[in-house]
């Protein structure tokens, strides 16, 4: 009786419905199907360096911020992107230790596509969706992301 009942909440469950479209996501990925030798993660990494530097100065504390992983993963992560050519650290005038994020010449082939490719796949996510219903989905989805972190304010 009680797997039944919970077999038939399953295929409401919110986390089975983020895990699936989450699955459908990763498959279409930012980076377009070109052999990059990049990891799933270094993937999404490269994506943030890409659309962040066209803004402002990014360093190794805002990845560690924007993906939620300890120093030393985003550490590891970056020494590989940079071994790979896709980034280079370079020093700060104002402080040795802190050292800028840069995209390489290599990194920046890509911009393009990947910006093509996330305004695609945000289209087709969006599609046919109402914007009222799209703000009630973002405010929704902010929410379980705060209800799940444990942290402050969500931006």
């Amino acid at each position: 009786m009680m797997d039944k009942e919970f077999k038939e909440e399953r295929e409401n469950h919110v986390g089975r419905m983020i895990h699936m479209l989450s699955h459908q996501l990763k498959r279409r990925g930012a980076v377009p199907e070109m052999e990059t030798g990049l990891t799933p993660m270094q993937k999404h990494i490269l994506t943030f360096i890409l659309f962040e530097t066209m803004e402002r100065d990014l360093y190794q504390r805002d990845i560690e911020e924007e993906f939620r992983i300890r120093r030393s993963t985003a550490s590891g992560i970056l020494k590989l992107m940079e071994k790979n050519g896709f980034i280079y650290r370079k020093s700060v005038a104002r402080d040795a230790r802190l050292k800028q994020i840069v995209p390489t010449e290599k990194a920046e082939k890509f911009r393009m596509d990947i910006l093509m490719n996330i305004k695609e796949t945000e289209r087709r996510l969006t599609e046919g969706i109402p914007k009222p219903d799209l703000e009630v989905c973002l405010k929704v989805l902010r929410h379980m992301l705060l209800n799940l972190s444990g942290e402050g304010q969500i931006k």
